[in-house]
């Protein structure tokens, strides 16, 4: 098994695709209007409209509800990366902290928001997990 992609769903796509474009530096591949890719190295953040919704089964998704997940993104500069969205970012929930298990970490709010971590391995044993 592969974990490809993980998908948010969204009243507002251009918005939520235009977030996301600026956080990973990359560019979104847009199937339609209703749904876009932000492609990484090692997975893909998909976006989707709440229009699509019904396709899975009426009510199966409600977009801006989320309040388990943690969309996580290895960065090699966590406070390079704060100093760079520290002004476009509405909800910042931590400033770069160096966590108990040796990731640096900046945890924020996308616009409907889903939190998203930026973290940088410190320790010698989080580097060596993530080959960094």
């Amino acid at each position: 098994m592969k974990l490809v992609s993980v998908r948010l769903i969204t009243a507002d796509v251009p918005r939520l695709v235009s977030f996301y474009e600026m956080v990973a530096k990359a560019s979104a591949v847009w199937g339609n209007e209703l749904f876009a890719e932000i492609p990484t190295s090692v997975g893909t953040l998909a976006i989707g409209s709440d229009k699509t919704v019904p396709l899975f089964g009426a009510g199966s998704a409600i977009p801006a509800a989320n309040r388990s997940a943690i969309i996580e993104f290895l960065v090699a500069d966590v406070d390079a990366e704060f100093a760079r969205l520290r002004d476009q970012l509405d909800d910042v929930v931590t400033e770069p902290t160096t966590m108990p298990w040796g990731n640096r970490a900046l945890l924020f709010r996308d616009p409907d928001g889903n939190l998203v971590n930026l973290f940088t391995p410190v320790s010698e044993q989080a580097r060596a997990k993530f080959g960094v």
